[in-house]
């Protein structure tokens, strides 16, 4: 069964200047999941209808191995 909300691209040009709140180090994206991910801080932070949600408290704790 498929997702019911597609996961839309985020501008690249918004990547590029998106920094993590919490250490102010850089993200990577992560298509699959709709998340950008700070492994510094260790957390996943939701992209919402092609909006980065970038409060912590949003954020999803990184497991073990991710």
């Amino acid at each position: 069964m498929s997702d019911p909300t597609p996961n839309l691209d985020v501008d690249p040009r918004l990547l590029e200047i998106l920094v993590c709140p919490v250490t102010r180090g850089p993200l990577d994206y992560d298509r699959e999941k709709g998340e950008l991910v700070s492994r510094r801080a260790r957390l996943a932070y939701p992209i919402r209808d092609g909006v980065p949600i970038m409060l912590p408290e949003e954020a999803r704790e990184l497991g073990e191995g991710e």
